[in-house]
C-alpha cells in the first residue's frame, strides 16, 4: 500500500514504527488486537512528537492512544530555575500627589524633599547636583 500523502514532514522514527505496523496488519487477517510491544512504541513516539502526528500516519485511534499515554507515568522533568529579575508593569501610570526623597552622603549630610506635584521630579539629576556641592 502506498501512502498518497508526502512522507518527506513525518520524522523517520514514526516512517519506521509505520512499516512494522504495515508488515503487521498485512500478516493479519481480518481485524486483530495490536500486540502491547507497538502500543507501546506509539506511546513512546506520541510521547515525543504529540499524539496527532503519531495517531494519523499510523492509522490509530486518537482516543485509545491518548488514554495509553495518559496510564504511562509522565517523565520527571527538571523544574526551570525561578527567574532572578522579574518586571512588574502597572496598567495605567500611578498618580502621583506627593513623595519624599532622602538623601544621605558618605560624610552624613543629609537632604530630605517633600515633593507636592503631579509629575515625578527628577531626583537622579538633583542627586548629582547635591554631591558636586558636597565636594
Amino acid at each position: 500500500m502506498v501512502n498518497r500523502r508526502s512522507t518527506s514532514t513525518t520524522p523517520e522514527p514514526i516512517l519506521q514504527l509505520q512499516r512494522q505496523l504495515e508488515d503487521f496488519r498485512s500478516s493479519q487477517s481480518g481485524r486483530v488486537k495490536l500486540p502491547d510491544s507497538l502500543w507501546q512504541a506509539a506511546v513512546e513516539l506520541a510521547r515525543q512528537y504529540g499524539i496527532w502526528p503519531v495517531a494519523h500516519p499510523l492509522r490509530l485511534d486518537y482516543t485509545r492512544l491518548k488514554k495509553r499515554l495518559g496510564k504511562v507515568p509522565p517523565t520527571h522533568r527538571r523544574k526551570a530555575a525561578p527567574p532572578s529579575f522579574i518586571e512588574v508593569v502597572a496598567t495605567q501610570p500611578a498618580v502621583l500627589e506627593a513623595c519624599v526623597i532622602e538623601f544621605e552622603s558618605p560624610r552624613g549630610a543629609k537632604m530630605r524633599i517633600h515633593w507636592k506635584a503631579t509629575t515625578p521630579s527628577d531626583w537622579t539629576n538633583l542627586l548629582q547636583a547635591w554631591r558636586e556641592s558636597e565636594r
